[in-house]
């Protein structure tokens, strides 16, 4: 059975790839997954605004004013301007609960245009993590486990704030060295095999004939030639999305959607490994920065020496370098 057209016609993308693989649309996720035709999306990798608060039109003003307002802007080391990053620890129980209804509404949107079998991987924080999977597990989405990306943050560690001195000793939270991706997958019809054989979809495609794609993936930081071409808060290395873009289409069939497609790296991933990808974002400024970003990250080398060391540490069989 032919999937539908993926792309709804009552709406033209705002950007086209020359490959003609992926497209990007300017809108709302929700309001363009109403329009979208069911069963046209084989899998979802995305990265969605953490916790949403920190992505209201307010919060981005302030970032891109250099004020924070709940952005956390580190105070530059040797000369270095460093990346801002989220107050996830703001986030009260109104927010946590605003972030369920948030995620249980869009994944029951997302739920009918999904073919059966597909995964969703849902990048999040060890903070709330439980709170978008049960969001999405209440939509009947079924829990699959969780990616580690394993990689050095700069969260937690601190000494308590206005007396480092007096508890030198003392780390508030531990130091963050991984990122949880949560894994759902839409209800099978019939056995993993049936559906396979029907939708293409339903497990994850393996690295090789005898290793399969496992659940920690190393991943070194964003390499800054990649943030020079997107300079995105959220950013995540080619490495990395490649892989889960890879493995997300076991059969290398069908049409990956990123509907919080920030400044295009699932696209970018999608082109590089050949896959048909669908972008949706809602920022003007971000749209147009992803339209000049996926065609040169895509053409950009994915690995870094520091990945490959990283990967020898953990016996990971990752194929060639690039």
């Amino acid at each position: 059975m032919a999937a539908a057209d993926p792309h709804p016609s009552s709406r033209e993308p705002a950007w086209t790839s020359w490959s003609g693989l992926t497209r990007l649309y300017l809108a709302d996720c929700l309001e363009w997954l109403k329009q979208a035709p069911e069963n046209s999306v084989h899998a979802v990798v995305t990265d969605p605004p953490y916790g949403m608060l920190e992505y209201t039109a307010d919060q981005m003003k302030k970032l891109r004013s250099g004020r924070g307002g709940v952005w956390r802007i580190p105070p530059s080391i040797g000369g270095h301007r460093r990346h801002p990053l989220p107050r996830f620890t703001v986030l009260d129980d109104r927010d946590m609960s605003a972030l369920y209804g948030f995620f249980r509404n869009w994944g029951e949107s997302l739920l009918p245009v999904l073919v059966p079998g597909a995964h969703v991987l849902v990048a999040t924080s060890p903070l709330f993590n439980h709170v978008v999977s049960q969001a999405l597990v209440d939509c009947k989405f079924e829990k699959r486990g969780e990616i580690v990306r394993l990689t050095q943050t700069l969260r937690g560690g601190d000494r308590p704030k206005n007396a480092e001195a007096e508890f030198s000793d003392v780390s508030v939270m531990p130091r963050s060295r991984w990122e949880p991706w949560v894994v759902l997958r839409k209800p099978c019809e019939g056995t993993v095999a049936q559906n396979l054989r029907k939708w293409k979809t339903g497990g994850f495609r393996r690295l090789s004939a005898a290793k399969p794609f496992g659940d920690v993936v190393v991943s070194a930081p964003t390499r800054r030639e990649e943030r020079a071409i997107a300079p995105h808060p959220s950013l995540k290395p080619q490495a990395f999305m490649r892989q889960l873009v890879r493995a997300a289409l076991p059969l290398s069939e069908g049409v990956i959607l990123d509907p919080f497609a920030g400044s295009g790296s699932t696209l970018a991933a999608c082109e590089a490994m050949g896959s048909k990808g669908i972008g949706v974002e809602n920022d003007p400024l971000y749209v147009e920065m992803a339209a000049d970003a996926i065609p040169r990250l895509f053409r950009s080398p994915s690995r870094s020496p520091a990945f490959w060391e990283q990967a020898a540490a953990y016996s990971l069989d990752l194929g060639t370098q690039d």
